[in-house]
């Protein structure tokens, strides 16, 4: 597999001079010509890259789906994983921006410790977020602050770059989250979706299968897990973690209060190994022991 290690190979790759900072760059697409390379037909990167697209086409294959270059004009990609590039279907006219920058130039910023709760850089997410003018020109007057920090480099540009990163990914969280609100119909059919499996799941004897996870819902659903989440957290306040252990209390709290079930058994039918940990879980969200909540019913 090919790696793109640093700021420089990508300019490169691109037909563009030496980045103005080695780790961090803003580029103008329309200035842009991607060489043609094997590297396109699989690679990982080294850094963290916020597509700006007008106008443009072509098809690019993250993780396991692809982004859709057609329609989205803000996209989102994170270091360490696979992507594919065809250049065939890519336009001489694309217009618009990049910004990447390197994985190590978080480092001992705080950025380095919260940018994963930004879930639209999550691995196979392929949902473009779609800009209104006002939106589009916000962020590109970060990107344009950006681009200009480049310039001088000193002690203070790190921490203003990263500041001016920060901003311009808390804006792109509250236009995602527009989105997920705007696009009702199709979200409340996701959700519908999500509701129907969980229940499916607990119906169903669960001790085979174990205890359900975030990843198989989200899997089942064709979604990334951070793309779920951040969708049930908008419509729901909870997130999907939240969500499997609301469902799991319930059906605990129906077993013990109309069955003479043990707890251990509960715990198994419920897909615990151990019973300790279906207790443990139990008396966290109720205050009570299972066996407290099974007498406070005698």
């Amino acid at each position: 597999m090919n790696t793109i290690k640093s700021i420089s190979a990508f300019h490169r790759l691109l037909s563009l001079p030496e980045p103005k900072h080695p780790m961090v760059s803003v580029v103008n697409l329309s200035e842009s010509v991607f060489i043609e390379d094997d590297v396109w037909k699989g690679f990982v990167s080294r850094y963290y890259c916020v597509a700006l697209k007008r106008n443009a086409t072509g098809k690019i294959r993250y993780g396991q789906q692809h982004y859709d270059y057609d329609k989205g004009v803000l996209s989102f990609t994170a270091p360490n994983q696979v992507q594919y590039l065809d250049l065939k279907t890519m336009d001489c006219e694309n217009t618009g921006y990049l910004l990447i920058f390197h994985e190590d130039f978080l480092l001992k910023h705080s950025l380095a410790n919260t940018i994963s709760s930004y879930g639209f850089f999550s691995y196979a997410v392929n949902e473009a977020l779609h800009l209104s003018e006002d939106e589009e020109n916000n962020l590109l007057e970060i990107l344009n602050k950006i681009d200009k920090e480049c310039e001088h480099i000193d002690q203070h540009t790190q921490e203003i770059i990263l500041s001016q990163i920060e901003l311009l990914l808390n804006y792109s969280k509250r236009f995602y989250e527009r989105q997920f609100i705007t696009r009702k119909s199709g979200n409340h059919q996701l959700l519908a979706k999500f509701e129907t499996f969980l229940n499916n799941y607990f119906d169903k004897q669960s001790s085979e299968k174990g205890l359900l996870t975030v990843h198989q819902i989200a899997e089942a659903m064709n979604l990334s897990p951070n793309y779920l989440s951040d969708l049930l957290r908008i419509h729901t306040g909870q997130n999907t973690q939240q969500h499997i252990h609301e469902k799991l209390i319930s059906k605990a709290k129906e077993k013990l209060s109309t069955t003479e079930l043990s707890v251990s058994e509960i715990a198994y039918e419920l897909g615990f190994e151990h019973s300790q940990s279906f207790s443990t879980l139990f008396k966290k969200k109720t205050s009570l022991s299972p066996l407290e909540f099974r007498q406070s019913f005698n």
